[in-house]
């Protein structure tokens, strides 16, 4: 036991099968929660609470610049050097309105304590200086006396982009006008227009005030060595004394009555934007910190908004008032819990009508009752989802973090609160059969007598960006003719210093001081996944024996080869019918509340990729399922009646679905443009490039606009595709089934799969080729952003690259070299990125919130001969190991079971065997610095490539000297 921490309180979690300690560190104050368990994926996090007082950015700039350089670690970069090298499989920091976090995980013990090494010197002892303000933050640019003044940055051009989101707008203006005069009224992250107001002065003192250990909570999870958390902590504390710092988040004061609010978004040039409207009601709800209430109010979101049979959610939809649900939700990461909904893609009449509708349908709730299948489902779900614990690929520790901040932060609130869920529930389940109407009384009290509410209008402007360009153009131009040529000389040499200082390598013996793991540390063996290939009728059948604590995994998988191509477009909308359009014995309501009753949740998932070595290509649409086994018949009987007895003849509900798909397209645009861009430039080489764009990218927009159309002109006609796409793709012989699930209870659950797929049809099946052709060309789409997503690609077979495991190290090298330091670094862009898919051959070049274009594209096509003449030096350091690091550690990727299940099906589909895994893995320990001018050599050939996609603004695209094609996307 360390005497340099009090141990405050002890709790075992048998839900989490953890045991918890939440000390605080006698010198400093410092308060440190011990999460011991046998997760081997530990976490650690050192947050603070920042309340910044202004829209600045400081908290975000500041978030950016200590990751900078340390005292002990002097490069410039050292967050990129461990992104570089290291089994990681989380870095990274984050910035909300009231706390900084810095959290990193890893299953490699050694990396893990390097990392945190690295991290606790970077918070506590940053190089921040101004320059590092200039390149993170902002700073003029001007390269000539006789130019003009630009604003520069990497968090204001992030910033550009994120304003240049409606919803993110619209996430900003909600918390802005719950909270005035209030620290959440001000943008934590930045505002483009208030960024450049953040002195040198200002910025390192919100360092020196919020980042001292007595403002910190600092976080452990996993199965590292309890007793060494605090050893290695008190080492980083034992220099500091207690400090008062003021960072308390106080509660709102209540609203006496309710508030209407108006904000405008940059619609781009658009001029048609009558039905482009945003309106929502949002309310302040009552602190995090009553575990019982907050988890109510999570159930309660769930039961009106969360699903397609929630009755507030079907209410707004089924009004015709809009096209898709706008709002936060239930919002949970703050002082107060936030509850806000509405409509997007309205008009500005009927801003009433939707308020009104809203209010409407909480009072007949109130009045009428809410079905009790509706309760039961919602309580399910949520009950399912805290019990399996599945975050994904994001790490269950962080995940776990983030919960219990929102109450420790606050007056130190009790951490433990929201550590469990057990008696929680229990006690909610035991209210609910007190008082049948338990959520009907939350509605009445926390929203329809609710004052603390503002309804809000986001209206689209179409002449925003204008003005708001405009006004920085007229603002800089203020400056320069203030200053004289002595001034504009120093900003002409403070910018050559800043590119000089970008350029400048770090010193090798900085760099050495970072500490790395050793090639010796890495596993030389591949970790195989068990898998069992089987046949249950005339149905392949794939089993995965993996301990995954009594829940099937279950994937279906129909082969989108048996229909016609032209009907790939209607993919997504023909998995979404089958679970949200009703079947012959219950409507979607009653459907929906069965699925979240008896499963933890069913959804489809396209896939298209191709076969390993060949130019076959692998297309299917899976409906995925998972369930207790005691749940299990109910769910295989659930699948078969969606995939047998589903009505598709519903004309209106199938136009809400489309429009609602539409709409989560177009919204993603702008936050996720490079994504796009990447799917899009890939369509131009045909195969699994071109079948991804039709059933998840631009060229799938572009047929959810001409369905909306056909729905309403053509119905018979999208109601036989339909029909025509279940009777080709149900079909015994071309599904293979993916199961998930231990041995014992395989034994069980086997045979009921086999009756299940007996019931499906059994007939002849033919398999036909996607007729694709590859045809680059340099394509322009236009969007209202200020900043860009640039992609250019080409195929690297059809160059003649036979491939090898080095492409992963080189990739991965030149991603955290070059086009960090060129595209970010020099450009300003919040990130560049390639990315090389084994299967098909084709390797993309990516940019994210770019302000350049073609210099971004030149940027590209240099960086063969960046491999080409990289320093031979480069091999004989510990460059070279970081690189093959990095690249093992993105191969043994940490995966909870369902995804290991996945993703050895994945490698069944595309022919790829242990054997090559395993090959692979010993060409990534093998690489050399000869692989890496190999490598150089093609790309060499591949910057001639003609494959060019831009999302971005339409100045930027029209101004492009590169020969785009422009599109109109939005």
């Amino acid at each position: 036991m360390s005497k340099a921490f009090t141990l405050i309180k002890e709790e075992q979690v048998s839900e989490l099968n953890s045991t918890a300690k939440l000390y605080v560190h006698k010198r400093t104050g410092a308060r440190l929660l011990s999460i011991i368990n046998d997760d081997e994926n530990k976490v650690f996090g050192i947050n603070f609470r920042t309340t910044p007082k202004d829209s600045t950015g400081v908290a975000h700039i500041l978030e950016h610049s200590v990751l900078g350089g340390s005292e002990k670690y002097p490069v410039k970069e050292p967050f990129v050097e461990l992104l570089k090298g290291s089994l990681a499989t989380y870095i990274n920091a984050n910035t909300f309105p009231d706390k900084t976090c810095y959290p990193i995980a890893s299953p490699n013990l050694q990396d893990f304590y390097n990392l945190i090494d690295v991290y606790m010197d970077a918070v506590l002892h940053p190089l921040i200086t101004e320059q590092t303000l200039m390149q993170e933050g902002w700073h003029f640019e001007i390269n000539d006396p006789a130019e003009p003044l630009t604003y520069k940055g990497v968090v204001f051009n992030e910033m550009k982009g994120a304003y240049s989101s409606p919803e993110g707008v619209l996430e900003t203006r909600i918390i802005e006008s719950l909270f005035p005069k209030h620290i959440y009224s001000v943008d934590s992250g930045g505002d483009p227009r208030n960024i450049p107001d953040l002195t040198y002065a200002d910025f390192k003192a919100f360092w020196e005030n919020y980042y001292h250990p007595s403002n910190s909570f600092i976080f452990f999870y996993g199965n590292d060595d309890p007793d060494a958390r605090l050893k290695l902590m008190e080492g980083y504390l034992k220099s500091y004394k207690r400090k008062k710092v003021k960072s308390t988040v106080k509660p709102a004061k209540p609203f006496k009555r309710a508030k209407k609010v108006e904000y405008s978004y940059d619609a781009g040039s658009d001029t048609d934007i009558e039905s482009k409207n945003y309106l929502v009601v949002n309310w302040a709800l009552p602190e995090t910190t009553d575990p019982i209430l907050n988890f109510s109010l999570r159930i309660l979101g769930s039961i009106l908004i969360g699903t397609p049979a929630s009755p507030l959610k079907k209410a707004l939809l089924d009004s015709g008032l809009g096209e898709d649900l706008a709002g936060l939700g239930l919002e949970t990461e703050l002082r107060h819990l936030i509850f806000s909904t509405g409509l997007k893609g309205t008009r500005a009449r009927h801003a009433k009508k939707i308020e009104r509708l809203i209010i409407d349908t909480l009072e007949a709730l109130v009045r009428d009752g809410i079905d009790p299948d509706m309760i039961t489902a919602s309580v399910n779900t949520a009950e399912f989802r805290l019990r399996e614990n599945n975050t994904g690929s994001f790490p269950r520790g962080i995940a776990l973090m983030r919960r219990v901040l929102t109450t420790w932060i606050h007056d130190d609130e009790d951490p433990f609160k929201l550590l469990g869920f057990e008696a929680t529930l229990n006690e909610i389940k035991a209210r609910l059969a007190a008082d049948p109407r338990y959520f009907e009384r939350l509605i009445k009290t926390h929203l329809l007598e609710n004052p603390h509410r503002t309804t809000l209008r986001l209206k689209p402007d179409p002449e925003l960006a204008r003005r708001l360009e405009e006004e920085e153009i007229a603002r800089l131009a203020k400056i320069r003719e203030s200053l004289d040529g002595k001034q504009i000389a120093e900003m002409v040499k403070n910018t050559k210093n800043l590119k000089l200082m970008q350029e400048t390598p770090n010193a090798p013996e900085a760099v050495a001081t970072l500490p790395v793991l050793k090639l010796k540390d890495l596993e030389k063996e591949n970790k195989s996944i068990p898998i069992e290939v089987t046949q249950l009728q005339d149905t392949q059948v794939l089993y995965h024996d993996l301990f995954t604590n009594g829940i099937v995994y279950l994937d279906l998988g129909f082969d989108l080869h048996a229909m016609p191509q032209e009907y790939l477009p209607l993919t997504e909308i023909f998995a979404r019918a089958l679970l949200e359009m009703g079947t012959e014995t219950e409507d979607y309501v009653k459907l929906s509340q069965r699925i979240g009753k008896s499963t933890g949740g069913i959804y489809g998932d396209s896939l298209s990729t191709t076969a390993y070595g060949s130019k076959e290509n692998v297309s299917k649409l899976f409906i995925r399922g998972k369930a207790t086994m005691n749940q299990s018949t109910e769910m295989l009987n659930i699948l078969k009646d969606i995939l047998l007895t589903t009505k598709f003849d519903n004309r209106e509900r199938l136009k809400q679905i489309v429009l609602e798909e539409k709409s989560g397209v177009e919204s993603g645009l702008v936050p996720g443009g490079h994504i796009f861009a990447n799917r899009r430039v890939r369509a131009q080489f045909g195969g699994s490039g071109w079948v991804n764009d039709q059933m998840s990218g631009i060229g799938y927009l572009f047929a959810l606009r001409e369905l909306a159309k056909d729905i309403d002109k053509k119905w018979p006609s999208v109601l036989k595709k339909l029909e025509d796409m279940r009777d080709a793709l149900i079909n015994n012989r071309s599904l293979i089934c993916n199961v998930t699930l231990d041995a014992a209870n395989w034994a069980t659950f086997k045979p009921r799969l086999e009756n299940f797929i007996f019931a499906l049809p059994d007939k002849e099946v033919t398999l036909k080729p996607f007729d694709i052709q590859a045809s680059p060309e340099k394509e322009g789409l236009t969007i209202p952003a200020q900043v860009n997503y640039v992609g250019k690609a080409a195929n690297l077979y059809d160059l003649g690259y036979e491939f090898d495991g080095s492409a992963d190290v080189i990739t991965g090298y030149l991603r955290m070299a070059y086009l960090w330091e060129k595209i970010r670094v020099l450009g300003g862009a919040y990130g560049g990125f390639c990315v090389f898919d084994e299967n098909s051959g084709v390797f993309s070049f990516l940019s994210y919130r770019d302000p350049n274009l073609d210099t971004t594209l030149e940027n590209y096509d240099n960086a063969a001969g960046y491999l080409k003449n990289l320093d031979p030096n480069l091999f004989n350091d510990n460059e070279l190991t970081k690189a093959i690091i990095a690249a093992i550690g993105d191969l043994d990727t940490y995966q909870l079971p369902d995804a290991k299940g996945y993703t050895s099906m994945m490698r069944h589909l595309t022919g790829k065997t242990d054997a090559m895994l395993q090959k692979k893995r010993d060409e990534i320990l093998s690489t050399n610095g000869e692989d890496f001018i190999s490598f150089g050599e093609v790309l060499e050939k591949a910057a001639k490539s003609e494959a060019v996609a831009v999302i971005g603004s339409q100045a930027a695209i029209e101004g492009s000297k590169a020969g785009l094609k422009v599109t109109k996307v939005l």
